[in-house]
């Protein structure tokens, strides 16, 4: 049940004033390992690649998108996709790997964890493997070094990135190399974010260039001697297309879980509701990440602080974002160093470090019934689980409309009866008191407003 904090690291020590990992101060990872994060994404902390940085300054498109961000902006403000990375080791201007280092104990100290970015698909055009192993790549047209020809690097849906070069996942050499990688990485790290993942199962990939595939796959082969070098290492998979349970199959901890992102954005509780019945593990829940829009942007505040409490209180890995919890609307270019300034809605920051803070997801998680009337089909609308632990029981109830609704929710406990129930909201100080008889037999009546919710712990 990891709590996830994935900070833009490059505006991140932009806004500290330009420092590097290492110089961070105290007070700063404080406040960065607040109560109920476990762990710290550091997205693209790697070497970025000068050569992908002058293709990027030369797609107009691209450099509108980041005038649009920053009207102002300066030829220093572009440092290169993250995700075009010329070498896995730390980029300098971030405090390189003593930088790192330091971050890693920084956060150790505090008890939070340390994920970093792996890219399977791709490399930089600058990458030494053009040069010193052309066979690790799909020979192409789109980038050509000396006498070698390579694809640039897509997937299936999309025309190609300009910027970078396809890595080839059947090569043996290759599938070696990844793991030696991805070793290294674990020496540094207590995690890795890896990106579009998907793109190297055997089918997918074998559908995307055309390849005879092996029998192995790649994830099997290159995980194994990683898992044995870092047993605790946690995978994280950036997955689409419904490809989830065979990355988790092969060994990945947990994949974004989009489809109920979607759902979540377009307001639909039911679709909710029939996905949440099938899917309870092994997912990534999110509301906004560094390829989203902001949430602020794309959710009035009622339905982001009920879409942020069925997020928060579901199981699975639940990933933050930077900026997130302050309101910010500008999502930012991940090629930037720098973003526009944003006045924080103080009223959204309390309302995450009281959620962040309250959250507890220990015991059995189970989806619940909600039951209403012929004449009014409110209870559509919403959504309802619970947690039973040892200690602690808690009931989640969501009305994911922006319209008032009203059901009865069906408890799953069989000790309903016979005494009486406490209720109390895990956010404010209201308590209620009910008959368990009642509870037994009718379940709960609740009615809430548009976008209202109950969290509450549940006694004796």
């Amino acid at each position: 049940m990891t709590v996830v904090y994935e900070i833009n690291t490059a505006v991140w020590l932009t806004e500290l004033g330009g420092i590097g990992l290492g110089d961070v101060s105290g007070p700063v990872w404080d406040a960065i390992a607040a109560p109920g994060i476990d762990a710290v994404w550091l997205m693209g902390v790697w070497q970025r690649s000068p050569a992908g940085r002058t293709i990027a300054l030369r797609d107009e498109e691209l450099v509108a998108s980041f005038r649009d961000t920053l009207p102002d902006l300066r030829d220093t403000d572009v440092l290169g996709s993250p995700y075009c990375i010329r070498d896995y080791l730390v980029d300098e201007r971030f405090g390189g790997p003593d930088g790192l280092a330091a971050a890693r104990r920084a956060l150790a100290a505090r008890g939070v964890k340390l994920l970093l970015d792996y890219v399977p698909n791709h490399v930089a055009p600058d990458h030494r493997w053009l040069t010193e192993h052309p066979e690790y790549l799909v020979p192409g047209d789109g980038i050509v070094v000396g006498e070698h020809g390579f694809a640039l690097g897509r997937d299936p849906f999309f025309p190609p990135w300009p910027d970078v070069v396809q890595l080839n996942a059947f090569h043996p050499g290759l599938r070696a190399a990844a793991a030696e990688t991805l070793t290294s990485i674990g020496a540094q790290c207590d995690g890795v974010r890896c990106d579009m993942a998907m793109l190297f199962l055997n089918d997918v990939f074998a559908r995307t260039w055309n390849l005879p595939a092996p029998t192995d796959e790649f994830w099997s082969v290159v995980l194994r001697p990683v898992r044995a070098e870092h047993p605790d290492m946690l995978f994280l998979a950036e997955a689409y297309w419904g490809t989830e349970p065979a990355l988790l199959a092969l060994g990945f901890d947990a994949c974004y879980d989009k489809t109920l992102y979607d759902h979540v954005v377009h307001a639909d509780p039911r679709a909710v509701r029939v996905h949440l019945s099938s899917s309870e593990t092994g997912t990534v829940r999110f509301l906004e990440n560094h390829d989203e829009p902001r949430a602020a942007a794309v959710l009035p505040e009622g339905q982001e602080r009920a879409a942020a409490v069925a997020v928060a209180t579901l199981p699975g890995v639940t990933l933050w974002h930077e900026g997130q919890f302050t309101g910010r609307r500008v999502r930012v270019p991940v090629f930037l160093s720098r973003r526009p300034d944003e006045p924080p809605a103080e009223s959204l920051r309390d309302f995450y470090s009281d959620l962040l803070a309250t959250v507890d997801r220990h015991g059995d998680w189970q989806l619940l019934t909600c039951e209403g009337w012929p004449d009014d089909p409110s209870a559509e609308q919403l959504l309802a689980w619970s947690w039973t632990g040892t200690d602690v029981r808690q009931l989640i109830v969501v009305n994911y409309a922006d319209a008032p609704a009203q059901g009865r929710v069906r408890l799953a406990w069989d000790d309903l009866a016979g005494t009486s129930w406490t209720l109390r909201e895990r956010l404010s100080a209201t308590e209620y008191v009910r008959d368990g008889d009642d509870l037994a037999a009718d379940g709960l009546y609740v009615g809430l407003t548009s976008w209202g919710f109950h969290w509450l712990s549940v006694s004796r």
